[in-house]
C-alpha cells in the first residue's frame, strides 16, 4: 500500500466515523501533515464540514477521532483542536514507502497527469553574432529542468531553440570580419568559433566609431543578404557555421539537449498570410499610416490615458514584418509540425509585454491552443563586481563561467585529497560533475521571477543552500551502504517497524512529499520547488545521521531497517538532482 493508498485509507476512516456519527458525508477532505510530527504522522483538518454540520471543527475532530478504531494501519487517532492527528503502524508507515520507492527506481515521484499532452518548451534563442553568456545558462538550465519535470508527469515534450541567424546584428560581425580579419579563421587564430565570430562584432562597434560610413555598408549588405546575393550568403553561412560549432560544445559540456532547431532565417518571413486573413475577418485592421495593428483586450491590457484602446502594431506600412509577426507564424508552425497541445517560453521579463500580446492575438485567431501558451519569465543574473573576468567587460561569457567553475571544483577536490589519491582523470571527472552542478542548483534553487546575484565562492561551497551539498549527501549515503556491504550488513527484509524516532519521521516525511513538490513545479512552471526539496532532504538525512548511527546502530535489525531508510534517500536525492540535470559522485 504506497503512501497514496494510505491516505485514502485513512479518509476512508474518517468517512466512516463521520457518516456513523452525522449521519454525513466527509466530503473534500485533506490529508497533510501536522507542524509537529510527534503530535502524528499525518492530520486532518475538520474545516469543511463545520458549516454543514452546523458545529465548531474542534467539536467535530473529537466526535469522528473517539469513532476511529485501529487497525493494521492505523495505530492512534486523537483530536487537537479542529484537527484529527492519525499515527500509523511504523512497519506500514516506514516500509510502504521505503518500498514504494525501491519499486521506482529512478522514476520515484513520476505521474500520468500530462499523458497524451504534447507541450514544447523553446529555450536559449541564441543570436550567431556572440558567444552565450550568463544569462543563456540560466535560460538553459530552467528550460532543461522544465523540459524533464513535464516529462515525468507524462508529458511528450519537444525541446526546441531558436536561433536569432539573421539582421543587421549578425551583418556587423561579417562586415568586420570581411574588412580586418585579413582570412583569418577560428582553426588558424586557434580560437572557439562563437568566441571568434564575437570578436568580430565587438571590432564593429569599435571601428564604426572611427569610420560612421560604415552603417551604409551595413545596410547594403543587408540588402544583398535578402536578395540572396550568392557571396554574401557564403560569408553569412561559413561565419555562422563557426559559431554553431561553437554553441556545440558549450551545449555539450552543460547538458543542454534540442529536438528541434528553428532559425530566423526560415521563419522572419512568417506570420504575414496569417495576418492578411486575420484582416479580412476583422481581428486586425489599418491605421491613418498604414500599419496593421491588434486592438488589446481592455479587461487584460486596460486603456491608454486618454482612455483609447491599447495597441500592437504587427505589420508596418511597407508590409515589412516585425518580431511579433514572425512570432505569431512561429507558433502556428510549431503546432501545425509537432502536433502540440501547449507550448512553453523561456524568455527573459523584459519580453513579458511582447508574450501577453502574442498569446491575445493567438487567442483572438481562434487557435484552440492558444490557452495554453505560457512566457517562463525570468528575472536577470548578475556576477558580483571583482568575482570573475568577463571577456566583453560587462556579459559573463558562459564558457568562462563552466571553466572557473569547473577550477574552483578541482581546487576543493584537490584539498580534500591531500594524499593524492586521485588521478588527474578522476579529479577533472568529479570536477565537472560538481561545477557544472553547482552553477545549475545555484540558478534553479530560486522562482524563476527572481533576479540572482552569482557567487560562484557561494555556489561551489559543500556547505549550504548549494548543489554540492546536495551531492554530497549523496556521495556519503552511498559511502555508508558500500561500507554496510563490506561488513555483511543488509537491508534485505529489513523491519521498518523498528524506525520512528523523530529524524526518522523528518527524513520519511521528506521521502513522501517528493512526487508533491515535483507535481507543484510542474503546475508553476517552477523548478526551485524541486531544487528547494532536494535540499531540504540531504539536510534532513544530515541531521538524522548526526544523531543517529547507521552501521553502528544498537543491533543488526535495526541496523538493516536504517539502510533501508538511507537508500531510499539516496535514491530521491539522485532523482530530484537528475530532474534539475546534476549529476551525483559516488564519492566526493
Amino acid at each position: 500500500m504506497p503512501i497514496g493508498p494510505l491516505k485514502q485509507h485513512l479518509l476512508k476512516k474518517i468517512s466512516e466515523a463521520c457518516r456513523e456519527a452525522f449521519q454525513h458525508a466527509a466530503g473534500e477532505m485533506e490529508i497533510g501533515f501536522p507542524p509537529d510530527l510527534q503530535l502524528g504522522h499525518f492530520a486532518a483538518g475538520c474545516f469543511p464540514l463545520a458549516k454543514a454540520l452546523r458545529r465548531s471543527p474542534a467539536e467535530i475532530a473529537k466526535t469522528i477521532a473517539a469513532g476511529i478504531a485501529p487497525d493494521d494501519v492505523v495505530q492512534t487517532a486523537a483530536a487537537a483542536g479542529p484537527y484529527i492527528n492519525f499515527t500509523l503502524h511504523p512497519r506500514r508507515l516506514f516500509g510502504e514507502v521505503v518500498a514504494e520507492i525501491a519499486s521506482a527506481e529512478d522514476r520515484y515521484g513520476d505521474a500520468r497527469t500530462g499523458e497524451g499532452r504534447r507541450v514544447m518548451v523553446e529555450y536559449l534563442s541564441p543570436n550567431t553574432n556572440k558567444p552565450l553568456h550568463l544569462g543563456h545558462l540560466r535560460n538553459a538550465a530552467l528550460g532543461m529542468a522544465v523540459s524533464r519535470m513535464l516529462a515525468a508527469v507524462g508529458h511528450p515534450v519537444v525541446k526546441s531553440i531558436l536561433i536569432n541567424d539573421r539582421g543587421v546584428h549578425i551583418c556587423k560581425s561579417m562586415l568586420a570580419w570581411e574588412r580586418f580579419a585579413h582570412g583569418a579563421t577560428p582553426q588558424s587564430a586557434g580560437v572557439k568559433g562563437d568566441h571568434f565570430v564575437g570578436k568580430w562584432y565587438v571590432r564593429y562597434a569599435v571601428e564604426s566609431e572611427r569610420d560612421p560610413s560604415l552603417e551604409t555598408a551595413i545596410q547594403e549588405m543587408l540588402l544583398k543578404w535578402e536578395a540572396g546575393d550568392p557571396q554574401t550568403l557564403a560569408l553569412w553561412r561559413r561565419m555562422n557555421q563557426w559559431v554553431y560549432d561553437g554553441f556545440a560544445e558549450t551545449y555539450r559540456s552543460f547538458g543542454m539537449r534540442f529536438d528541434v532547431f528553428y532559425y530566423e532565417s526560415e521563419t522572419y518571413k512568417l506570420g504575414k498570410d496569417v495576418i492578411a486573413a486575420g484582416l479580412q475577418q476583422g481581428v486586425f485592421a489599418r491605421d491613418e499610416r498604414g500599419n496593421t495593428l491588434f486592438h488589446l483586450p481592455e479587461k487584460d491590457f486596460g486603456l491608454e490615458k486618454n482612455g483609447l484602446t491599447k495597441r500592437v502594431t504587427v505589420l508596418r506600412p511597407d508590409g515589412t514584418s516585425l518580431y511579433i509577426t514572425q512570432d505569431i507564424g512561429t507558433a502556428i508552425r510549431k503546432v501545425t509540425e509537432h502536433s502540440l497541445d501547449a507550448s512553453v517560453y523561456v524568455v527573459g521579463s523584459e519580453q513579458e509585454h511582447h508574450f501577453k500580446c502574442l498569446f491575445a492575438i493567438l487567442r483572438a485567431l481562434g487557435y484552440a491552443w492558444a490557452p495554453n501558451c505560457h512566457h517562463l519569465s525570468y528575472g536577470m543574473v548578475y556576477l558580483p563586481e571583482g568575482k570573475m573576468k568577463s571577456r566583453e567587460g560587462k556579459v559573463v561569457d558562459a564558457d568562462d563561467l563552466i571553466a572557473a567553475m569547473i577550477e574552483l571544483a578541482e581546487e576543493e577536490i584537490r584539498r580534500r585529497d591531500p594524499e593524492q589519491r586521485l588521478s588527474e582523470g578522476e579529479i577533472r571527472r568529479r570536477a565537472e560533475v560538481i561545477g557544472v552542478g553547482a552553477i545549475k542548483y545555484y540558478l534553479l534553487r530560486v522562482r524563476p521571477a527572481q533576479s540572482i546575484n552569482f557567487d560562484p565562492a557561494e555556489s561551489i561551497s559543500f556547505d549550504g543552500f548549494t548543489g554540492p551539498y546536495c551531492q554530497y549527501a549523496y556521495a556519503r549515503i552511498f559511502g555508508i551502504l558500500e561500507k554496510a556491504g563490506r561488513r555483511g550488513l543488509t537491508e534485505q527484509k529489513a523491519d521498518c517497524g523498528l524506525l520512528g524516532n523523530l529524524e526518522e519521521l523528518l527524513l520519511l516525511k521528506m521521502l513522501i512529499q517528493f512526487p508533491e513538490e515535483l507535481a507543484s513545479g510542474v503546475a508553476e512552471h517552477n523548478p526551485a520547488r524541486v531544487a528547494v526539496h532536494v535540499f531540504n532532504t540531504a539536510r534532513a538525512f544530515n541531521q538524522f545521521y548526526n544523531k543517529h548511527a547507521v552501521i553502528q546502530a544498537e543491533n543488526p535489525a535495526l541496523a538493516a531497517a536504517r539502510l533501508a531508510l538511507i537508500r531510499a534517500t539516496a535514491a530521491v536525492l539522485k532523482r530530484g538532482l537528475a530532474l534539475l540535470g546534476i549529476g551525483v559522485l559516488e564519492n566526493m
